[in-house]
């Protein structure tokens, strides 16, 4: 429990408590009222749990969020430029200067409104306050602060992205015959197994198993700021992926005609690893040399591989494995436009089980006429 005494040293009162942590605090009010005011104030939300070191909250914006950065070492490192670029060009210059325990909902409201003025897009400005979002969290969750100041947050409506392309079994094939022949087992590989571009990229021969036609997908290949590296993949997690009989025998005469010293299955014309200009130099060309329509990413390709699983009547929770989706939820949002049928196969395999049973129900009625 605190106290009230009068302060001995100027003519106001003196709230004393212990905070959390067991230091002693003092407040000092003009009136012994104040004090007491105060003193309940914090005696209640130390029994909640919600109640901050007032002198904590003056920590600087900047200062906080430096020693926030340094918690994301675990993050891969495209997520960590992604940050480290949101916190340059955007959140620094709004509230670096800020106490961080002066920032309102009110505050989080204009900083979001004056992105939206510079004509970032939707996305843009929802990935820029998530890491806002986030930094305050945690600063609540460290007691920093008694409260995020990011709550009611409207974000602008997130226009339509890019509509994923599904190409057909011809239409991979005639991409695969018009790219290079260093790449033409890239784009079975891609459109056949639903491997990331990182995945691709980065996969290891040692990651082959072509005796049992597995492939093992454990890390990915990032660029950042021209430096390439190797890390865990996008969720995090590894997965082992059968992959056809076709695409064995193609490895394996790709690996054959393509070695690389890097022990990489897929390299430049160096045997360096791959780098995203493939896209501008190899891919594009490769794309309009086919006919193909201008709009085809490389990513399609995955988008293309669950197509193709879902012809196969492959069920979701299949394709999420195979894709490496973190959630079947999102494979839903992904491609349930494209999954009809399930429903119907549903209707269907109801519909036949009530059969079965009106068929066994009438053979049994015949049974017991014969016997009559």
């Amino acid at each position: 429990m605190g106290s009230v005494r009068k302060d001995v040293r100027s003519p106001g009162w003196q709230a004393r408590y212990r905070d959390r942590s067991g230091h002693q605090r003092t407040r000092t009010f003009l009136t012994k009222g104040e004090a007491r005011t105060f003193l309940g104030t914090v005696e209640t939300d130390l029994a909640k749990g919600a109640w901050t070191d007032p002198a904590l909250a003056k920590v600087g914006f900047s200062t906080y969020t430096t020693r926030w950065r340094q918690s994301l070492a675990h993050l891969r490192p495209g997520t960590l430029n992604n940050v480290d670029s949101f916190l340059h060009c955007h959140i620094l210059p709004g509230f670096g200067t800020w106490q961080i325990g002066r920032i309102e909902p009110a505050d989080i409201r204009i900083f979001v409104a004056d992105l939206v003025e510079k004509g970032l897009a939707p996305s843009t400005v929802a990935a820029v306050y998530r890491v806002l979002a986030r930094i305050l969290a945690t600063a609540e969750i460290d007691g920093v602060i008694a409260r995020t100041p990011c709550r009611g947050i409207k974000l602008p409506r997130q226009t339509t992205s890019t509509e994923p392309c599904f190409l057909s079994p011809a239409e991979v094939r005639r991409l695969a015959e018009a790219i290079e022949d260093r790449y033409r087992v890239l784009v079975y590989t891609a459109a056949y197994t639903g491997m990331r571009w990182g995945e691709l990229a980065g996969l290891g021969v040692q990651r082959l198993d072509l005796l049992r036609g597995t492939i093992e997908v454990t890390e990915a290949l990032t660029e950042v700021n021209g430096h390439v590296r190797i890390g865990p993949t996008k969720t995090g997690k590894s997965r082992t992926l059968s992959i056809p009989r076709f695409l064995v025998a193609l490895l394996a005469e790709h690996l054959a005609t393509f070695p690389t010293a890097g022990g990489y299955v897929f390299s430049s014309a160096e045997g360096t690893p791959l780098r995203r200009n493939f896209y501008r130099r190899h891919y594009k060309p490769a794309v309009k040399r086919a006919g193909l329509p201008d709009t085809l990413r490389f990513h399609d390709l995955r988008h293309t591989c669950a197509a193709l699983l879902i012809a196969q009547g492959a069920h979701p929770k299949e394709i999420q494995e195979r894709l490496g989706h973190s959630t079947i939820q999102l494979t839903f949002d992904r491609y349930g436009h494209l999954l009809p049928s399930l429903d119907e196969r549903l209707r269907d395999g109801l519909d036949t089980t009530w059969r079965t049973v009106e068929d066994a129900q009438a053979q049994g009625g015949q049974l017991v006429e014969l016997r009559r």
